[in-house]
């Protein structure tokens, strides 16, 4: 690095102290260009960085970007399917909840009030508990962030637990309320003790955007206890609250909007002019001829199927449209970007399966899964389910319905899909039969309760042994290949039947699924 003039100032008094200024600053241009992301140079001017907290940024476009992803949902399909495909992996059916105290008597009780509990919880009325739990997650992803209040509810109402839960946009945080108060301090809408804890949010009585609210002087906020509310967000930084999940491409999802009207312009333009009659003079000399209609009048505007006439024209010429040249691609390169900004493979969020084989697609879910996975156990339990069964099991307790206010819970997400079925339950006999996996795991994986599906087997093997009645499905009575078990089998553990079955090469599951059904003989 050269000296500057400054530099060559000082040189002449201070020539070593000049000498130090070229060699400090040539040691930190060293340091800086360890990182080329750090450099500064013409490739990197005009690239704004501020080092705000996501407090202050969220501050100053977290309205905008709600109402503009809002909008792409409505009307951009593409956005639509994006918050779809991420709600239906999230939630699907619902994150089922299975109380798990210990005490069988206990937990049979607590599930059976929860189950009664559920068509009722919606303060509005509409959903039921898993309704509720698809329309917080929509909201989540959509606008970024989603409360639920706790309404309770007196003992005359008729509840089978006197507890509602209800749902408000984030719109209902008043934003403005930002600050120090007291010793504590207030960041859009949160407020927030000394120590950091959440203490209230600040909420408008109705909805900013209903005209009815603004009248009534609705945008008044009060404080509501934090206790009262679960806010549920991503949080990707130490943030107060949430962004939409497709901010990263609201840009990308307006340009392909507009890009998509413009081609359609154009080839509505192209399609209207269907042939011009020119004058011989004017085609030989290139001159722009005066265009009129039949009737004499200039035209000015097109429209489908015109034929225009210039002034003394003798020479008609057919409109031919261009092909559309880089459509497919740049429209395929935009979903790219776009299913890469909202977290989802590009196959699920546009159905194109063409450029993918079964054993692509099935690997290319495994990171999608891990990051549903994630969601679901890192977010949306911890932030509303487990909140919502805290409250569920203190109203519960204080309406005498349960000994106790504390009931332990797990949770069953619902399961995925699976692309080959037959491989997946071989996978999942395997884990069992190794001891890496219980069967109440298993049955939890499918999004159902392990005691009441085992209930049920129970039931209805005894339901069938009352009736006399052997099904190929029984593996107490039948084994793989549909012979009846043996009579020794079913009273000496030892004996296993699927020993007598010859082993076939085709399948190694095959042969281990054998010995499976005399485990669950014996």
């Amino acid at each position: 690095m050269s000296a500057t003039w400054f530099d060559h100032a000082i040189a002449t008094v201070a020539p070593r102290m000049a000498a130090r200024r070229v060699m400090a600053r040539q040691a930190f241009e060293t340091l800086t260009r360890g990182y080329d992301g750090a450099a500064r140079g013409r490739r990197t001017d005009g690239w704004r960085a501020p080092g705000s907290s996501a407090d202050t940024e969220i501050g100053v476009a977290g309205a905008l970007l709600r109402d503009r992803m809002r909008d792409l949902v409505r009307n951009n399909p593409h956005a639509a399917k994006a918050v779809a495909v991420l709600v239906n992996n999230i939630i699907g059916a619902g994150i089922m909840p299975r109380a798990a105290s210990g005490d069988d008597k206990l937990d049979r009780k607590v599930d059976a009030l929860f189950e009664r509990w559920t068509v009722e919880c919606d303060a509005d009325g509409q959903l039921d508990f898993y309704g509720l739990q698809t329309l917080i997650c929509r909201e989540m992803v959509e606008a970024g962030e989603v409360l639920v209040r706790r309404r309770l509810r007196r003992a005359s109402d008729g509840l089978p637990v006197p507890l509602q839960l209800q749902v408000l946009e984030a719109d209902f945080l008043d934003a403005t309320k930002s600050g120090v108060l007291g010793a504590g301090r207030l960041v859009q809408g949160i407020e927030f003790d000394p120590v950091g804890k959440r203490r209230a949010y600040w909420l408008h009585a109705e909805h900013p955007g209903d005209a009815s609210g603004a009248l009534n002087g609705g945008l008044g906020s009060r404080p509501v206890p934090a206790t009262e509310i679960a806010h549920v967000y991503e949080k990707q930084r130490t943030q107060a609250r949430g962004v939409p999940w497709g901010a990263p491409v609201i840009r990308s999802l307006r340009d392909l909007d507009d890009y998509e009207v413009a081609e359609l312009v154009r080839k509505k333009t192209e399609a209207c002019v269907t042939a011009i009659v020119f004058g011989d003079d004017e085609a030989q000399q290139g001159i722009a001829p005066s265009v009129v209609d039949a009737d004499g009048n200039r035209v000015e505007q097109f429209e489908p199927g015109l034929i225009a006439y210039a002034r003394g024209g003798k020479d008609i010429r057919f409109n031919q449209p261009s092909a559309t040249g880089g459509y497919g691609e740049y429209k395929r390169a935009s979903l790219h970007t776009i299913s890469a900004g909202f977290r989802v493979p590009y196959e699920v969020l546009t159905g194109d399966l063409s450029q993918v084989n079964y054993s692509s697609i099935r690997a290319g879910l495994v990171e999608f899964r891990r990051q549903i996975d994630a969601v679901q156990w890192q977010l949306f339990i911890p932030m509303f389910c487990a909140p919502s069964w805290r409250w569920f099991t203190e109203a519960a307790w204080a309406a005498g319905l349960i000994p106790s206010p504390t009931v332990p819970v797990e949770w069953s997400p619902p399961k995925f899909e699976a692309v080959d079925p037959q491989k997946d339950a071989m996978a999942n006999l395997l884990s069992i039969r190794s001891g890496t996996m219980t069967l109440a795991e298993v049955i939890a994986k499918q999004g159902r309760n392990p005691d009441a599906v085992l209930a049920e087997i129970a039931a209805t093997n005894a339901k069938l042994d009352a009736l006399g009645l052997v099904l190929d499905s029984d593996p107490r009575r039948v084994t793989k290949t549909g012979s009846a078990q043996s009579s020794d089998a079913a009273t000496d553990p030892a004996t296993d039947p699927a020993d007598d079955e010859p082993d076939t090469d085709d399948s190694s599951a095959d042969a281990d699924n054998e010995p499976a059904q005399a485990d669950q003989q014996d």
